[in-house]
């Protein structure tokens, strides 16, 4: 039939274009980002604990024994009055040989040996406690003139120059010297001389000087309590009298070894009091 003109393909009825399936690009599956855990700051070690210093503490000092209440014993190259005790009770029994000096010398060593000897202990010549234990089971204690005898020799009969006025007697035989007040014996002392090198001058003098902490010029050692009467010669105190009686001897001087008397002897003198020495 004829009618208008259409051009074109004619299409089956019924017939739908079935579209393409669109190309689905495959998902592409990214990892999921996952922010990373918050870590932790690892906990801070604690802090070390201040400790206070030990307090310092010194050493323990020594114990340091207790103080024994025994006496001290003398021992050589004292010179004290228990010396003096201990050579009287050594005097007393025989074996010190001359008056008690106050100085714990060689003589005193040898007497107390030769007790220790005698009483069969060990004769070391010290004193230890078993020797005074002994020394005071021998005797009761020294009594003041025991301590402090008159003279070891008794005087001999005074020289007639010595029977008027003040003067002092000095015997080399008796090895004394008297204070004599008209003819009268006032006090005696025991004394030393000179050497055969350095006598003692005999004869009558009188004092001229009197000199009561006089130190020698020539020999530097002391003199004290000098009564000058012949030159350089003089009565006077002698610490080596004391110490070491007859062993020694003086310069020429009369030594006395009593300080008391020889002290005495000084405050009564004189100048112009008679000296005879025989």
């Amino acid at each position: 039939m004829a009618g208008a003109g259409v051009s074109g393909e004619a299409k089956a009825p019924g017939s739908v274009a079935t579209p393409a399936p669109a190309r689905s690009s495959p998902a592409r599956s990214s990892p999921a980002r996952t922010s990373p855990a918050p870590t932790r700051p690892a906990p801070a070690s604690p802090a070390p604990a201040r400790t206070s210093p030990a307090p310092r503490t010194s050493a323990p000092r020594p114990s340091t024994p207790p103080r024994s209440t025994a006496p001290a014993l003398p021992r050589k190259g004292q010179r004290t009055s228990d010396v003096r005790a201990l050579q009287a009770r050594l005097w007393s029994l025989g074996f010190f040989r001359q008056q008690p000096t106050g100085y714990f010398g060689d003589v005193t060593a040898q007497a107390l040996a030769a007790f220790q000897r005698d009483r069969g202990l060990a004769a070391s010549g010290v004193l230890d406690a078993a020797t005074w234990a002994r020394l005071r089971a021998a005797g009761p204690a020294p009594t003041k003139a025991a301590l402090y005898p008159e003279t070891t020799l008794p005087p001999t009969r005074p020289d007639p120059r010595c029977l008027t006025g003040r003067a002092l007697c000095v015997s080399k035989k008796s090895r004394t010297l008297a204070w004599m007040v008209d003819g009268r014996v006032v006090s005696v002392m025991d004394v030393r001389f000179g050497s055969a090198y350095t006598p003692t001058r005999d004869g009558t003098f009188k004092v001229y000087w009197k000199s009561r902490d006089h130190v020698s010029t020539i020999y530097h050692t002391p003199m004290p309590y000098a009564l000058f009467f012949s030159g350089g010669q003089a009565v006077h105190y002698s610490p080596d009298f004391a110490a070491r009686g007859y062993a020694g001897a003086s310069h020429g001087c009369v030594n006395v070894r009593d300080k008391a008397k020889v002290a005495a002897l000084f405050d009564t003198v004189r100048t112009g009091d008679k000296v005879i020495v025989y």
